[in-house]
């Protein structure tokens, strides 16, 4: 159980491995350092400080790669591999997590769809933990190793038995927006609560936000954003949202392309955009 992994898996309250992993409600897995804090709110919130649900974080590559400027511009890949374990562990600190499972791979790796490894590792973590929801990229995001990290996901689980299947897996945004899905397709969260923490987590991440990515203020901004923009006749009835889209069946029926199905979402919008133009053109033509 767990070969090789329970090595990279730090567990902030000092629960034993196997027990903080089986108690997990909530999971998130995720390319890099500060993506779950940015893309997995909702599942931090509903669980921090609970009894009866757990949040779990995977983090897939090792930070190595991570752009750097300012006080962190001469500063090694090694280095800020280093820096970016300590920011995340410090986030699962913060956060309250059940567990944090660090898997430190290489950028390459995980894109590379003739390795293996990868799956293996999240079908171990999967089977120990039994989340109830998973969340991870959409595979819509513009960043290659969020797509192929949402790819390995949903390879896992199609690779596991069907008592092994959360009941949700949610693709969420981080490099591209989700605001672009027909309403009534958007799964939306409301990340309102503990705006402290929700702040803090993002602001242990120093070596991006004084290496020049304000990711604390872009999700904060996002989130409004979402939260202003989601209906424009009533009034706002949060502050703060998070959008993503449904890939549960992308694991409950193993024969839908993946293509196909991340794709339709956009042929959708483009008919909607297309249906009112059309509609609206024909008034004015009246």
């Amino acid at each position: 159980m767990l070969n090789g992994i329970q090595k990279k898996i730090f567990v902030p309250d000092g629960t034993p491995v196997q027990e903080a992993l089986a108690r997990t409600t909530h999971l998130a897995v995720s390319a890099h350092q500060d993506d779950t804090e940015i893309m997995a709110y909702d599942g931090i919130s509903r669980c921090f400080g609970k009894n009866d649900s757990w949040f779990t974080a995977v983090i897939l590559t090792d930070g190595a790669g991570s752009p750097r400027s300012g006080p962190y511009r001469d500063h090694t890949d090694e280095q800020m591999r280093r820096i970016r374990e300590q920011e995340q562990i410090k986030a699962a600190v913060v956060g309250g997590y059940s567990a944090l499972v660090m898997l430190g791979h290489p950028s390459s790796e995980v894109k590379d769809p003739s390795s293996t490894t990868v799956i293996s590792e999240l079908k171990e973590i999967i089977r120990a933990a039994k989340p109830q929801v998973i969340y991870t990229h959409n595979p819509a995001d513009r960043h290659m190793t969020h797509v192929a990290a949402a790819l390995r996901v949903i390879g896992a689980l199609r690779e596991l038995p069907d008592d092994l299947l959360p009941d949700k897996l949610y693709g969420c945004e981080v490099w591209r927006s989700l605001d672009w899905v027909c309403d009534k397709e958007k799964v939306v969260f409301d990340v309102s609560g503990h705006p402290n923490i929700s702040a803090a987590l993002l602001g242990v991440f120093d070596s991006q936000i004084a290496g020049g990515k304000r990711y604390d203020l872009a999700a904060a901004g996002r989130r409004m954003a979402n939260a202003t923009f989601l209906e424009h006749d009533v009034a706002d009835a949060s502050d703060a949202l998070s959008f993503a889209i449904d890939l549960t069946p992308l694991v409950t029926d193993r024969s839908l392309d993946i293509c196909g199905y991340v794709t339709a979402f956009i042929e959708r919008f483009r008919q909607d955009v297309a249906r009112n133009i059309s509609i609206l053109s024909g008034v004015l033509r009246q």
